[in-house]
C-alpha cells in the first residue's frame, strides 16, 4: 500500500511541475488558400462556351474596331471561395436547338471549370441574344474586321 500511496504522490508531483503535460505546439498554423480572379473563371468558360457547336459568337464577341477579340466577351461570372455563378450572352446558330446548345454548354462550363480550379459551378445563365445563320455571321464578321482596318 506504501508503494501505491507513494506512486499516487509522485503522479501528483509530476503533474504539477508539468512533467507529464504535452508539450504545446506553438509553431505556426498556416492556412492555404487557392483563389483566382474572375476573369480566370470568365476566361475557362468563354473557351469551353465556344467550343459547342452551334454557338457562332458571344455577344461583343465581334472584333471590335481597336482588334480586341477576348474570349471573355459575353461572359460574366461570380465568384465565391468554393462556388461560382456563369452568365453567358451567346450568338446562336440557326436551326441549331437552343436547349441542347444550353445543356451541352453548362454541362461543359461546369465540368472545365471544376476540373482547372476546383470550383462548383452552381448555376449557368445563357441569353441568346441574336441567331444568324453560318453565312450571314462570316458576312458580320468579315464586314466588322474591314470596317476597323478603315478606322
Amino acid at each position: 500500500m506504501v508503494n501505491n500511496h507513494n506512486t499516487n504522490l509522485e503522479k501528483q508531483y509530476n503533474d504539477q511541475i508539468g512533467v507529464n503535460s504535452k508539450e504545446q505546439d506553438n509553431t505556426p498554423k498556416f492556412e492555404n488558400s487557392l483563389s483566382f480572379d474572375d476573369s480566370v473563371i470568365e476566361k475557362i468558360s468563354g473557351i469551353a462556351a465556344r467550343e459547342v457547336k452551334g454557338i457562332l459568337d458571344m455577344k461583343g464577341g465581334f472584333t471590335s474596331r481597336f482588334g480586341n477579340d477576348s474570349v471573355t466577351k459575353g461572359v460574366s461570372v461570380d465568384v465565391g471561395e468554393k462556388q461560382a455563378i456563369v452568365d453567358l450572352k451567346v450568338i446562336l446558330e440557326y436551326g441549331q436547338s437552343a436547349p441542347a446548345i444550353f445543356d451541352k454548354v453548362t454541362r461543359l462550363v461546369t465540368e472545365q471549370v471544376r476540373h482547372m480550379t476546383g470550383l462548383d459551378v452552381v448555376e449557368v445563365n445563357m441569353h441568346v441574344s441574336d441567331v444568324m445563320s453560318e453565312k450571314e455571321y462570316l458576312q458580320q464578321k468579315t464586314k466588322d474586321t474591314s470596317n476597323s482596318e478603315l478606322q
